[in-house]
């Protein structure tokens, strides 16, 4: 997962937090809240973290992964599952 290597907790996170959504719900997910109005969002430093990266995009309300990001989510996904399928 050379695309998330060294990234800090935080910033894995964010790849953590969509790594669940998209196991649970068997769907796709290209973007998650960044804060939901409920007191819960992603640390700033994070977000600057993967922006820097390139691996999202964010506005204040929602973290797009970019296609580097997608990838990058999907890499992490299979490794969850034990195999390199996507």
């Amino acid at each position: 997962m050379a695309e998330l290597s060294g990234l800090s907790d935080e910033a894995l996170a964010v790849f953590a937090f969509a790594a669940y959504h998209q196991l649970s719900s068997g769907q796709a997910v290209r973007r998650v809240v960044q804060r939901d109005g409920a007191g819960h969002k992603a640390s700033d430093t994070a977000v600057s973290e993967l922006t820097g990266r390139g691996l999202i995009e964010a506005d204040g309300e929602e973290i797009r992964f970019t296609d580097k990001g997608e990838e990058a989510l999907q890499m992490l996904i299979s490794s969850l599952r034990g195999s390199r399928d996507t």
